[in-house]
């Protein structure tokens, strides 16, 4: 497969690849620089998740290489061949990531591939899910004196994974998971089993910063079945904490509201 613009001259110097965050949705969130490579490249390889008026703003031709659990119809080897193949054509090269490209976007495997070509690479970050979906909940990811510390992975893991990630969680701490839904009852149970309270604040956002964002608050115990009450699922980011002060979970009044969802409102 060619990427190489018919009418481009004979001997273009060696290209380059960006590694790109598009941001978890909005397309305002994109930073300066992002919007920068976008508007001079010649390619732009895009993931699933990247929203179309992201893809809006680059005049470069738009070639898709989204993944999808259990669905790999661009294998990762095939997604580093054709990047460094335009790039060693001549061609600047973006490859688009939904989110930040160093936050469970594979980035690594990418950045060998161009640099065992010789091919200039870099990373050009994005805002993250898990902070795009506590600044839509309006609420910090930690708070000094109650959560100082932030426990970051993904549930699209190895079998034994989840119970990994239990055993790091403790008082202070704000869990975020991204990818979580499809095991959210084995999170649910191993969080518990760890020793986390039942009460541990839940909040679950769907479609962050999308048109379709979808928010559900709820309670560690029974957020797997308020959950799959509401029809939530993936691409959803699901945010636990546990703070040092018992008053700062969620009060006793609010449990009625734990399974009630609402659409987000943009201001």
């Amino acid at each position: 497969m060619s990427f190489l613009p018919a009418d481009a001259p004979t001997g273009r110097l060696l290209g380059r690849i960006a590694l790109v965050g598009a941001g978890p949705g909005a397309a305002d969130l994109l930073t300066l620089r992002a919007l920068e490579r976008l508007r001079t490249a010649d390619v732009v390889f895009y993931d699933r998740l990247v929203d179309p008026a992201v893809l809006a703003l680059t005049p470069a031709r738009k070639v898709f290489v989204g993944k999808e659990v259990g669905a790999n119809s661009w294998p990762q080897t095939r997604i580093n061949a054709v990047i460094v193949a335009a790039a060693l054509a001549g061609l600047r090269v973006v490859r688009l990531k939904s989110g930040d490209p160093s936050v469970f976007g594979r980035a690594s495997e990418e950045l060998e591939a161009a640099r065992l070509a010789g091919i200039p690479v870099e990373i050009v970050p994005g805002i993250t899910a898990a902070s795009a979906a506590a600044a839509s909940l309006c609420r910090p990811l930690t708070e000094r004196g109650q959560t100082e510390r932030l426990l970051i992975a993904t549930a699209t893991c190895r079998p034994g994974a989840v119970a990994k990630v239990a055993a790091g969680f403790s008082a202070g701490s704000t869990l975020v998971l991204y990818m979580a839904m499809h095991r959210l009852a084995e999170v649910e149970v191993e969080l518990l089993a760890a020793g986390a309270p039942a009460d541990c604040n839940v909040d679950i956002v769907q479609h962050v910063e999308t048109s379709s964002e979808r928010h559900l608050q709820s309670r560690l115990q029974g957020m797997a079945q308020a959950a799959s009450a509401a029809g939530l699922g993936n691409p959803a980011i699901v945010l636990v904490c546990w703070p040092l002060a018992e008053s700062v979970r969620m009060p006793a009044e609010f449990q009625k509201l734990a399974l009630c969802v609402t659409d987000s409102s943009r201001i």
